[in-house]
């Protein structure tokens, strides 16, 4: 091909993402859709602007796949899982095998191998990293509790992920146990010199690197391309390098900023993975594999969810926090196209059975992107038939508690300190709530009472008593979490003094209308001046009420009418 032919392709297919992609908009719907839609509608099935076997296009496609990789790499930190404890690992182990065993037997009883079954019920455990992330962010959910097991089990994926496809790759060379156990010494070895150098030798010269924004960004990926084309030579796949790549240098102070830059790059390519996919796709494979395709994505999209919850419900979450969490892992992951695609050019798996893999993860990955951006509306419908959930018990020994709280702070680590030396010194019954692992430690280390929970989940404020609470501080700085909580407290208990924080004047404002007793601006006052507040006058409504006039007739009357 021509390099005009393949820069007039690419032009004409960005632009028709860029069409795709505001129509998906206009509907309101996941511009992962309309990722997925331009993928198929311009492969040889529609279209067909792009070629089977079209070489330039399957480089995009493996640049997309490296930078996915290394960038999930340098996310995997050893730190989180201890953080997370062991719900999130038992979860995933009874995910993998409850998940995995329906996937093995439903893949035999379509008259596929052992090694075929094995795969695809790996396959099906992995949700996807950059689906669920993605989702995450943009409904800022990321640090909610459900957020937080979800990307937990994630971190495990992907562990999994590296071994599977450490077995992919020695199978292109058959499965001796001397192939394998050699692959698995280069791999010590290859492991071993990466942090020798990240630990002795990059320390040094990252401050060289962080001088310079555009040399840091070179130097990334200079080291992640490099890396995995290391691990190419040594016989794994470019994939398993681009994963190692990204952990060696996790542990730097620079990888979230190394992380942040490479994610437009990223995303660019990943829109021509997808490409890559919709073209790789043969009609006649697919018409052939969508009965099995349908019962392995119902496996995905219901039973997959249902493992989690009850696992999270056994462990005493509530229903809202396992539902959520259970949505979010309702899709096969990109892992699960790398790993069936590389198994079937190893010659592990059959053509239509790597069509199969990917049909389900189209199904899975759109049906699973609607279940999350309208998972609340769907948990409204569904909560009553959830009588599993109906008795919570909490890890923690004050959630164990049935007893009330006079005082109750939400969030601890943005001016709640300031507010605990408070309520000390008020001499009432106090608790902190928190859903920030780092802080929960931090908390269990002061000895301080808390609940590791939800601001948001309403099940949980009614089994802490919130309405019977005299005073409720809120330093969370997420305003649809302080706007959905003030709303609730107004309702059920309106005599409770709520103070809460607000980014700007339309947002304490709107905070005023649902009821807040006082809204913390940082051009205004800070958390010091309203404990100051709080120590001298404690819970007198009277007084609230006059500092609350005051702060209303600041904001401007008129925008409060």
């Amino acid at each position: 091909m021509h390099s005009t032919d393949l820069f007039a392709q690419l032009s004409l297919i960005i632009v028709l993402v860029t069409f795709v992609s505001m129509i998906v908009r206009f509907l309101k719907q996941p511009l992962i859709l309309g990722y997925i839609l331009t993928g198929l509608l311009i492969g040889p099935s529609f279209l067909g602007l792009v070629s089977k076997g079209n070489e330039s296009f399957e480089v995009f496609s493996s640049i997309g796949i490296t930078l996915l990789l290394f960038i999930i790499g340098m996310g995997l930190n050893a730190g989180v899982f201890k953080k997370l404890g062991k719900v999130v690992l038992l979860i995933a182990l009874s995910e993998l095998t409850f998940v995995g065993s329906v996937g093995f037997f439903i893949t035999q009883s379509f008259g596929f191998n052992f090694t075929e079954a094995m795969l695809v019920g790996l396959c099906l455990f992995f949700s996807s990293t950059i689906i669920i992330v993605k989702v995450l962010t943009d409904k800022k959910e990321q640090t909610r509790l459900h957020g937080q097991i979800a990307i937990g089990v994630l971190l495990l994926d992907d562990l999994v992920a590296t071994f599977a496809l450490l077995f992919v790759a020695a199978g292109k060379n058959g499965f001796s146990t001397g192939v394998l156990g050699f692959l698995v010494i280069k791999g010590i070895l290859l492991a071993a010199i990466l942090y020798l150098v990240t630990s002795k030798v990059l320390p040094r010269l990252s401050k060289v690197f962080a001088s310079s924004q555009e040399l840091l960004f070179l130097f990334t990926i200079a080291w992640g391309f490099g890396v995995a084309t290391l691990f190419e030579l040594a016989g794994f796949s470019i994939e398993v390098g681009a994963l190692f790549a990204g952990v060696s240098l996790a542990g730097l102070p620079y990888s979230q900023e190394m992380a942040s830059r490479l994610k437009p790059l990223r995303d660019f390519f990943i829109v021509l993975f997808f490409i890559t996919l919709g073209q790789s796709l043969n009609v006649g494979n697919l018409a052939a594999g969508i009965a099995p395709a349908i019962f392995l994505s119902a496996v995905v999209i219901i039973l997959k969810p249902m493992s989690v919850m009850v696992g999270l419900g056994l462990f005493g979450y509530t229903k809202r926090t396992s539902f959520k969490a259970g949505i979010n892992l309702s899709q096969i992951s990109e892992f699960s196209i790398i790993l069936i695609l590389l198994a079937q050019t190893a010659g592990m798996v059959s053509e239509s059975l790597a069509a199969i893999v990917t049909l389900v993860a189209i199904i899975t990955i759109t049906v699973s992107t609607y279940l999350m951006q309208y998972d609340n509306q769907i948990l409204l419908r569904l909560e009553r038939r959830f009588q599993f959930f109906k008795e919570r018990v909490n890890h923690e020994e004050d959630a164990k508690q049935t007893t009330t709280h006079s005082l109750i702070l939400f969030g601890y680590k943005k001016g709640g300190e300031e507010f605990v030396k408070t309520f000390k010194q008020m001499h009432k019954k106090y608790v902190i709530i928190d859903y920030n692992p780092e802080v929960i430690e931090s908390l269990e280390r002061q000895r301080l009472p808390f609940i590791y929970g939800d601001a948001t989940d309403m099940e949980l404020l009614r089994e802490i008593g919130i309405k019977h609470a005299q005073l409720i501080v809120s330093t969370m700085t997420n305003f649809s979490s302080n706007e959905q909580l003030i709303k609730y407290i107004n309702r059920i208990s309106p005599r409770t003094i709520t103070v809460c924080h607000a980014d700007n004047y339309e947002e304490a404002v709107a905070l005023y209308r649902h009821g807040a007793t006082y809204v913390m601006l940082p051009h205004y006052i800070g958390s010091e001046r309203i404990s100051a507040f709080i120590k001298k006058h404690g819970t007198n409504h009277k007084a609230f009420n006059e500092y609350r006039q005051k702060h209303m007739l600041n904001l401007g009357s008129a925008a409060l009418k």
